[in-house]
């Protein structure tokens, strides 16, 4: 990534003019020599210059002079004094950074031996004089400290000056610091100024350890030579005191306290000396005994007392560990024991932090500091540091206590949510390795054999692969190892990583680990070939990491593959840019045919993405010929419309983006342009269409760059032939961007797609941005004369869009072009759009008010602007009177400024008088005028107002007032409807009598008076005067459906509009006050403060506005929005540079927080269940608060919060219940808000604790808040889930990184689950549910043992299990079966046997009295949930005998009929099903076959084969459990005879044996669910076998058999439950559909036909049951391309074709569900080479057009894998047909769609039915008018009853595109031959020309009846008449063609 250089900012030198005289008399005293007095001179001059360039030129001028003088010819007199004192005078007045000053360093460094000492003396002399002359301003500390840090910075003589002003520099720092201490006391609330202070502190600190690193000599000696209490002593003394605070004082920041450690550290080695003694008070510093310190002088022990408090902070370890390891050497010469003990004990101090620590940053220290440690033992390993050999290293040895304890830290952090904790681990890990490696012989010498390696690498590749720190712990064995090392022992690892990079939170991690293996893996090749064998290992290279790549770019899906094209490829090819050939080669092999699996991109696909990725890479140049003549051009087109949205993108890819930005583009690339642009503008993905214009846009980057490069070069070559090739290119630049303009300005077409609109507008904005539409620029790329005034004005009209984005892209681009074009200076244009954003702005259309902002937005530019709001005010007869411009031709800046003042003066003056109006009738305003949309319109004016150069503050001033005092009046009108306690009823709830008279008026108002149907229908107000002069409107008695006569205009209001008027209007005052905060400057009592508009107790009462809002508000439109509007007020106060206003937030939340406290009953806190707008409001409090602060404010409020949402201790009632209601919403609203990150962690345990303890409340609220609570808590910790699985690995934690990281909940949680499980005991007879059990078995279900835990581990899952076991025995079934689940993570994968083996000892061996029911189905489902987890296991250890099978087999009587609870024995078989089943489980293979035996004698003797049948067995009625238990033995039986038979050794061939017996059992089986269960699986199997490629004739020899399909079709006739049959047809269509196949009815067998018609009746008779009607029809489909198949010409005859090719004709409507367009789509797809392009057209020729015009609406359907599906049909062409550069390639729909037509018209020719396909076309031409009709009508009801249904909208096709492709290939369709025989269909020709005629002259009126600009007052009107027109105009000029060539008489 290129970051912009930050440029430092230079001043000149400023002194005062006293000072400055001085020195400029000082330097023009006569004597001194020449070169002295030049000297002199050019600083003088230095003084009297105010340019600091100039200055620095004469600095450096001055050095040079001053490196000239020589000590025999220069003199020592007063004026050299004078030079060097003004120097050191300019450096020591500078700030830091200045390069000015590193200048005068510079020149000061440059002085000659002999004098640099009288230099020293004339720096200290300054330097010393403002230590003395230093004022109590802070600022001047700073700046002071700033320059004693640069004295030690690279400048010898500085460094001198300090050496000499010691006793001065010490002292002053100690004031600095002490003072700085002082005053943060004080600053509380005011995080801007402590933040600076925090700054300066740590400016202070670190220049105190500074001088003292680098005077280290001199305080030594100092200390030894002199008095025990000198001055020095007491200052060092005083500093230590200084940094003990600050360690102490957890309200410092972090970077403050670990600099402070580090400086108690530095001071003590300096008082002390480099001995051993140093690291015994270290480490009694540490251990916090002063014992280990008395070597220790007894000022330094009593100045670090406060270190040695046991009651300390946390964190002081934590920084004197960072001191220790930072300051301390560990590298070199034996330094004795101590040394060595410290070094060991820092890992066990910050170890034992670990569980201690809360605050994730703290959490990072940690992790760096002990990174650093192993960095420290590693360099003390290498440097010999260890006293006596062995003891270093036998601590630091891989299997020791040490090593064990780090790598539980290592494992514990892997994961952390923190990305530097989880690098730091990481290196740490790595570090470790490098210990082990040092400290143990055999490690170093053969790391192979090394056992510790060994044991550790298979650990790690043992571990589940969704732990993403398991990837860079194998990344570091790689680094060490190889990557050979870790391939023999996984050789399927490659394939194993690239299956995980479709995972998006994994594929960064698979794809690190992949580059260090292939790396690793390339080098180790090289060198083992050597130069002879590099060939061959080149090739093992490819096998290895090349070929699954390819393998998985062909075949998976796409979305699979996206982080492989991201993360991996570029890797691979970076690492072997030669590899692209083999790659090309390899996929060249296969043929582009081969499309792959569904949804994959197939070899076409594979290679366009390797190509493009070489490209961007810059391993292939187009240049050399169709990119290294690698790809053939037609594979290029055939890419670039592919089905598949990635392979398109890969091949523009490889079109655009190039290594070179100057590349020219070829003729060839801009052809191929031409061919992708118009298919691929229509895109409804979001991603594909931001990656096209991103490509498109690096195309036209090249463009830009190239035709530079080109126009340079023809300004210099003097070649002719190369200028005119030049020339040539630049011709061609500039006819492909006008090409370009013109398609993207020629589909913004009223009624175009979305997805067109925004990407055309897109790429026209980067066209302007990288070209320009200016016109009579001199740029040879000006594009200004492609841009007609049509064109604009469609651009000017896609403001009108629903869309919001479509709207700023088209403002944005109508900015950027020609003026004259868009035509906005002609007057009378200007005012019809002014009057139409007025207009809009008082629309009861909340999206017309947007448009009426963008219109406004656009006149701001304009200087006309003024005059034109004064004839509309006028017009209105407003009193209104504009600012005048004060210069006519007025700077932009001004003008806009002008313009909005102006804009915002006429909507306010309206929105007052509409104000007015709306406070004596509400309803009339919601009819009318919706207040909302002229303040929408206000704050999105002042949104483009630059606020900080304001030149009309008066009058802004002034506005911004009536402003603020107007929205607090609009804000009392509408406030009543949303601060009701049911504002979408308006029903008066509220006590408060103020409210309640507000909404009995409004109520008064919109009750009608003899009905109560106010809200079924809507009601009508009359405008005209009533008999009140100044009451409201009365609603009129008129039914709504009457419309109003005379003058009057009735307007009609629906509850819904009132809301929506209310709520929008808070929302708007919300927008307005927050943007008025946030963006105007604010009045001071500063010297800047005549620019301020607004004050600060303007700003205070905004404030309590919102206060006041979000407090009461009830409607969450309202609260939400003043949230937002809040939160902008927030930021401004933090910011704001008033002590005041800085401190209202504080103030403001102690406030709530005591309201939410003392639940007065008088309190107006809104209590609704999840307590309304109170949580935003602290939230907006608290989030405001600078990160990098202490967060004080919120570690106060979430102590308040947590412990007000505990429960009370004394019986629930009102005044404890409501604040915990409170508490527990807002803690809610807290952990949910994302902006407080990691800083809301350590509360997380609390939060937790409040949460399940809250469902012990008798309170229903309580318990609700808790469980919204709770599930919060859940996200937040295990993270948002990554799937449909609610219980994936993914979202799962080990129980050490759980209980690390809240370790409080560790004690809790067992506690809680220990008096749970208690209460859990089924033997008593009664049902006991502990409140928590539900959300304790959720929390604990989510964790697992890491396989790296320990064997006794402090925070190990050990102790849970046996009460989660306990709680199986619960009366409840969903606790059993919670239970069960929370038991499997806690089971190791090396457990599961012996813990199943346990749980099925405790059964019974036979029926019993006692035999408790609840117990054994408690126990079973644990022992289910255990082994198919141990099932899904891809890590489990080998089958360990047979202990489970000898546990089972005594037990099978559970199973039996002696066992009488159906349930149980349901379960029983279900874990017999398992262990049997073909997946693995711990039982041996010959018990496990005489298992499988008696369970299959168990199954034969079931209720299922017995003769009477299941129903006869369980009775009529059917006990509990008798589904359940039918469904497990069925299950059982489709394993033995579908799924696996050969397993259970059973035969499929023969109807005797006991699969098809088994089989046939369940299929007739009386239980619908038996049925469904066992047809479910055998459409399975057919679906697999079908995918596998096998053939119809190998499957039905074998499988299913011929009862079984008997059966399978006396189902299809007979089955009378909806969801059976639908499968049963399904089946039947999967299976061979062949004359052989008997559909056999009770009398007789069916005839084919016979059997059609049954079908298509099912299909006509369910079309309201989705799955039936597409299985009925999918079979009817597949039936009669059997019948065409078998019959081509006695097909016809048959007469229910024509129902069939209605019933699919129907299927591709508009209306349809999408599973049924998609069911549609399959048939026709499958139809086409029998039925739709047959030359013999066997269902005659309307129903196969019909069939055609289906397949055309379903390719333009707004569903895109409906479109995808239908656009299929050209794989299924006939080869005769087909173009031969598409040949068997699918392409889009767009594409697709042209095509197809095309090949209509080819087939009407074929077919010798040219007229009938002129007619037919013509037809489609027109559209089907009624039907458009009813939808305009049905749109225009919507529109006007109902705000926000818009009915059924395509919005992806487009009717005018479809329009003029019809008319291009009826063009094409006139030049065949045989359109001459429509002279025999005159009559059609008149019909249809009278047809289009009435059309056209209607459509006329219509429009012309529109109001004045239509396209934004009734956009959807006008976009329908302009579509009618076109389709008229389109049509007339077709028939107008005929009628020329004398056809139509």
């Amino acid at each position: 990534m290129v970051t912009k250089k930050k440029t430092v900012k230079v001043e000149a030198v400023v002194l005062d003019k006293d000072r400055r005289d001085k020195l400029i008399v000082s330097l023009s005293v006569d004597g001194g020599d020449e070169w002295i007095r030049q000297l002199a001179q050019t600083l003088q001059d230095c003084l009297a210059l105010t340019d600091p360039m100039q200055q620095i030129q004469l600095v450096k001028k001055a050095g040079s002079q001053l490196e000239l003088l020589s000590e025999e010819e220069t003199s020592r007199g007063p004026l050299l004094q004078a030079c060097l004192h003004t120097m050191a005078l300019i450096y020591t007045s500078l700030l830091a950074k200045n390069p000015l000053r590193r200048a005068s360093a510079s020149a000061l460094s440059s002085v000659p031996d002999w004098l640099q000492e009288q230099t020293v003396i004339c720096l200290s002399a300054c330097l010393s004089d403002s230590l003395s002359t230093v004022g109590s301003d802070h600022s001047s500390y700073s700046h002071l400290i700033d320059s004693i840090t640069a004295c030690l910075d690279a400048f010898p003589l500085g460094e001198r000056c300090i050496h000499r002003l010691l006793a001065e520099v010490l002292p002053f720092l100690h004031k600095a610091l002490s003072e700085y201490l002082q005053l943060n006391s004080g600053l509380a609330g005011r995080h801007v100024v402590q933040a600076q202070l925090m700054h300066s502190c740590l400016a202070a600190v670190k220049a105190s350890m500074l001088v003292v690193q680098r005077s280290q000599e001199l305080i030594s000696a100092a200390l030894q030579a002199v008095h025990p209490h000198c001055t020095l002593q007491l200052t060092l003394s005083g500093l230590l005191d200084c940094y003990t605070h600050i360690l102490t004082d957890e309200n410092f920041l972090q970077a403050v306290q670990s600099t402070a450690g580090m400086a108690v550290v530095l001071l003590t080695r300096s008082v002390m000396g480099s001995g051993d003694g140093v690291a015994a008070v270290v480490a009694g510093l540490l251990q916090v005994s002063e014992q280990s310190g008395e070597c220790a002088p007894v000022w330094l022990t009593q100045s670090c007392r406060g270190l040695y408090d046991s009651g300390r902070p946390a964190g002081v370890s934590l920084y004197l560990c960072h001191g220790a390891l930072a300051m301390l050497n560990w590298r070199g010469a034996t330094q004795g024991p101590q040394r060595e003990q410290l070094l060991l004990l820092v890992p066990h101090t910050l170890l034992a932090l670990d569980t201690s620590v809360k605050e994730s940053s703290t959490a990072m220290v940690v992790a760096r500091v002990l990174t650093l440690w192993s960095g420290a033992a590693l360099e003390s390993l290498q440097g010999g540091l260890s006293s006596t050999p062995g003891l270093l290293h036998n601590s630091l040895r891989g299997g020791s206590e040490l090593q064990g304890h780090l790598l539980e830290h290592v494992y514990t952090h892997w994961e952390h949510p923190l990305d530097g904790v989880r690098h730091q681990t990481r290196a740490l890990f790595k570090n470790l390795l490098l210990l082990h490696q040092h400290s143990s012989p055999l490690a170093f010498s053969d790391p192979y054999r090394d056992p510790y390696f060994t044991q550790l690498t298979h650990n790690l590749l043992g571990l589940e692969w969704h732990q993403r720190g398991k990837y860079g712990s194998l990344a570091c064995l790689v680094e060490l190892l190889g990557a050979g090392y870790l391939l023999a022992l996984d050789p399927q690892l490659p394939s194993r990583l690239l299956g995980l990079m479709g995972d998006q939170t994994l594929a960064p991690y698979a794809s690190d680990l992949l580059e260090r293996l292939f790396v690793s893996h390339k080098a180790q090749l090289v060198e083992e070939g050597g130069t002879g064998g590099t060939e061959a290992g080149m090739e093992r290279w490819h096998q290895t990491w090349v070929t699954p790549l390819l393998q998985v770019l062909c075949r998976a899906r796409l979305d699979q593959t996206t982080y492989i094209l991201d993360y991996f490829l570029p890797k691979l090819l970076r690492c072997s840019p030669s590899s692209l050939a083999h790659m090309v080669q390899a996929l060249q092999v296969t043929p582009p045919c081969s499309t792959g699996p569904p949804g994959s991109r197939g070899a076409l696909g594979a290679l366009m993405t390797c190509l493009r990725a070489a490209r961007a890479q810059g391993v292939v140049q187009s240049e050399e010929g169709l990119w290294g003549g690698l790809v053939p051009l037609f594979l290029l087109r055939q890419a670039l419309v592919h089905k598949h949205d990635q392979v398109r993108m890969d091949a523009l890819g490889l079109l655009c983006e190039s290594h070179r930005r100057t590349e020219v583009l070829t003729s060839q690339e801009i052809e191929l342009l031409h061919h992708f642009l118009p298919s691929s503008l229509n895109s409804q993905s979001p991603g594909v269409r931001q990656l096209t214009v991103s490509l498109l846009k690096k195309l036209l980057c090249r463009v830009k760059d190239s035709g530079q490069s080109l126009q340079r070069r023809l300004v210099q070559e003097r070649d002719q032939g190369q200028k005119d090739r030049d020339q040539y290119i630049l011709d061609t630049y500039k006819e492909f961007l006008c090409w370009l303009c013109e398609s993207l300005f020629g589909v913004l077409l009223p009624g175009a797609s979305f997805s067109t609109c925004l990407t055309a507008l897109h790429l026209l904005c980067q066209l302007a941005h990288l070209f320009t539409f200016n016109t009579g620029s001199d740029d040879v790329f000006a594009l200004g004369e492609v841009v007609t005034p049509a064109q604009a004005q469609n651009v000017l009209y896609c403001v009108a869009s629903n869309f919001l984005e479509v709207k700023q892209l088209a403002s944005a681009l109508l900015r950027q072009l020609p003026p004259s074009a868009v035509g906005l200076q002609e007057p009378g244009r200007m005012q019809t759009l002014l009057q139409a954003a007025l207009d809009l702005s008082t629309s009861t259309k909340p999206f017309d008010s947007v448009t009426a902002a963008h219109l406004f937005n656009l006149f701001l530019r304009q200087p006309a602007l003024p005059q034109a709001l004064l004839l509309c005010a006028q017009e209105q007869g407003l009193s209104f009177q504009p600012p005048a411009l004060t210069q006519p031709q007025a700077f932009e800046a001004l003008t806009l400024e002008t313009n909005t003042l102006a804009v915002v003066q006429y909507l306010l003056l309206c929105l007052k008088a509409e104000v007015v109006k709306a406070e004596s009738s509400l309803l009339l305003a919601a009819a009318s005028y919706p207040l909302y949309g002229r303040a929408h319109c206000i704050t999105a004016a002042l949104q483009q107002l630059n606020t900080g150069c304001l030149t009309l503050t008066g009058q802004w001033r002034n506005l911004m007032s009536e402003l603020i005092t107007v929205s607090y009046r609009m804000s009392d009108v509408v406030s009543p409807v949303v601060q009701s306690s049911s504002p979408e009823g308006l029903i008066p709830m509220d006590t408060d009598s103020e409210t309640s008279a507000g909404l009995q008026r409004i109520l008064q108002e919109i009750q009608p008076r003899d009905t109560n149907d106010f809200f079924t229908s809507v009601r009508e107000l009359d405008t005209e005067p009533s008999g009140q002069e100044n009451g409201p409107a009365a609603p009129t008695d008129r039914p709504q459906h009457d419309s109003p006569g005379g003058s009057g205009e009735g307007y009609r209001v629906t509850a819904q509009m009132v809301l929506v008027c209310c709520w929008r209007s808070m929302k708007e005052v919300s927008m307005v006050l927050g943007q008025v905060c946030q963006s105007l400057p604010l009045q001071t009592s500063s010297k800047h403060s005549d620019q301020g508009l607004i004050t600060e107790e303007q700003v205070e009462g905004v404030g309590l506005y919102f206060r006041q809002q979000l407090l009461q508000s009830r409607h969450r439109g309202a609260f939400e929005l003043a949230y937002v509007g809040f939160v902008r007020l927030t930021d401004m106060l933090r910011r704001s540079g008033s002590r005041t206003l800085q401190q209202l937030p504080g103030r403001w939340l102690t406030e709530v927080l005591q309201e939410v406290k003392s639940s007065d009953p008088s309190s107006k806190l809104c209590a609704t269940r999840r307590s309304a707008g109170i949580p935003f409001y602290i939230q907006a409090l608290l989030s405001s608060e600078p990160k990098s602060s202490s967060c004080s404010l919120l570690k106060m409020t979430m102590r308040e919060l947590t412990a007000l949402a505990m429960p009370s201790p004394d019986r629930a009632t009102d005044q404890t219940t409501v604040p915990q209601v409170h508490a527990l919403n807002i803690l809610r609203a807290l952990y949910r808000d994302t902006r407080l990150g990691e800083n809301i962690i350590p509360f997380v345990s609390e939060g937790m604790q409040a949460a399940v303890l809250g469902f012990t409340s008798p309170v229903w609220a309580v318990r609700n808040s808790s469980t919204l609570l709770f599930s919060t808590l859940i996200t937040r910790i295990f993270g948002v889930k990554k799937g449909k699985d609610e219980h994936s690995k993914e979202n799962r934690m080990t129980g050490r990184e759980f209980f690390t990281r809240f370790p409080a909940l560790y004690p809790f949680l067992l506690s809680q689950l220990e008096e749970a499980a208690a209460s859990v005991d089924s033997d008593r007879g009664q049902v006991i549910l502990h409140p928590s059990l539900f959300l304790l078995l959720l929390v604990l279900g989510r964790l697992f043992p890491s396989p790296m835990d320990g064997s006794s581990s402090p925070l190990g899952l050990a102790p849970f299990m046996p009460f989660i076991i306990r709680c199986g025995r619960s009366a409840v079934y969903r606790t059993r079966e919670m239970a069960a689940r929370a038991l499997v993570p806690f089971v190791m994968v090396t457990q599961v046997p012996s813990t199943i083996q346990t749980l099925l000892e405790d059964l019974p061996l036979e029926a019993g009295p006692r035999t408790q029911q609840n117990h054994i189905h408690g126990i079973l489902l644990q022992v289910l949930f255990l082994l198919r987890s141990y099932q899904t296991d891809t890590h489990r250890p080998q089958a360990a005998g047979s202990d489970i099978s000898q546990a089972l087999r005594p037990r099978l009587w559970l199973a039996s009929r002696q066992n009488l609870c159906l349930v149980t024995r349901a379960v029983f078989v279900d874990v017999l099903g398992a262990v049997c089943g073909p997946l693995a489980a711990p039982v041996g293979d010959s018990e496990l076959k005489e298992l499988r035996e008696e369970t299959l004698a168990l199954l034969m003797a079931s209720e299922l084969v017995t003769p009477g049948g299941p129903s006869a067995v369980c009775g009529p009625s059917g006990p509990p459990g008798t589904t359940q238990y039918l469904l497990s033995l069925a299950r059982l039986a489709l394993s033995a005879s579908v799924e696996s038979p050969l397993l259970w050794g059973m035969e499929e061939d023969g109807n005797t044996s006991r699969g098809p017996l088994l089989l046939g059992c369940l299929l007739q089986c009386p239980h619908y669910e038996v049925r469904e269960l066992a047809l479910g699986e055998v459409l399975r199997r057919l679906e697999r076998e079908r995918d596998e490629g096998k053939g119809e004739e190998e499957r039905s020899s074998h499988w299913p058999q011929e009862t079984i399909i008997s059966n399978l079709t006396t189902l299809a006739l007979h089955e009378a439950h909806p969801q059976s049959l639908a499968k049963v047809l399904q089946v039947l269509s999967v299976l061979s559909v062949n004359s052989d196949l008997l559909w056999g009815d009770s009398l007789r067998n069916l005839t084919q036909t016979e059997v059609l018609e049954r079908v298509l009746t099912l299909a006509e008779g369910f079309a309201h049951s989705v799955e039936l009607h597409c299985a009925s029809l999918t079979l009817a489909s597949r039936l009669v391309v059997h019948l065409v198949h078998s019959d081509p010409q006695g097909v016809a005859a048959v007469a229910c074709l024509g129902r069939w090719g209605a019933l699919v004709s129907q299927s591709c409507g508009v209306e349809q569900n999408a599973e049924v367009k998609m069911m549609a789509a399959e048939v026709l797809v499958n139809a086409t080479p029998t039925l739709l392009t047959s030359p013999n057209l066997p269902l005659g020729v309307s129903h196969t057009v019909s069939l055609w015009r289906g397949l055309f609406t379903l390719l333009q359907d707004e569903d895109q894998d409906v479109r995808d599906r239908a656009a299929d049909f050209i794989s299924n062409l006939p080869t005769h047909l087909l173009n031969p550069d598409v040949a068997c390639v699918s392409v889009c729909p767009p594409v697709a769609l042209d095509m197809g037509v095309g090949l209509l018209c080819q087939l009407f020719q074929l077919w010798g039915q040219v007229p009938m396909g002129i007619l037919t076309l013509t037809e489609w031409l027109l559209g089907d008018q009624e039907q458009e009709t009813a939808t305009a009508e049905a749109t225009g009801l919507d529109e006007e009853d109902f705000l926000f249904e818009k009915g059924d909208l395509n919005l992806w096709a487009e009717p005018v595109q479809w329009a003029r492709l019809l008319h291009r290939h009826l063009g094409v369709l006139f030049k065949a031959p045989g359109w001459t025989a429509l002279n025999q269909n005159q009559a059609e020709l008149l019909r249809l020309s009278a047809q289009a005629e009435a059309l056209s002259l209607a459509t006329q009126q219509a429009l012309e009846g529109l109001p004045a600009l239509p396209q934004f007052s009734c956009t959807i009107e006008h976009a329908r008449l302009a579509l009618q027109q076109e389709r008229a105009t389109l049509a007339l000029a077709i028939l107008g063609t005929l009628r020329q060539t004398g056809l139509s008489g």
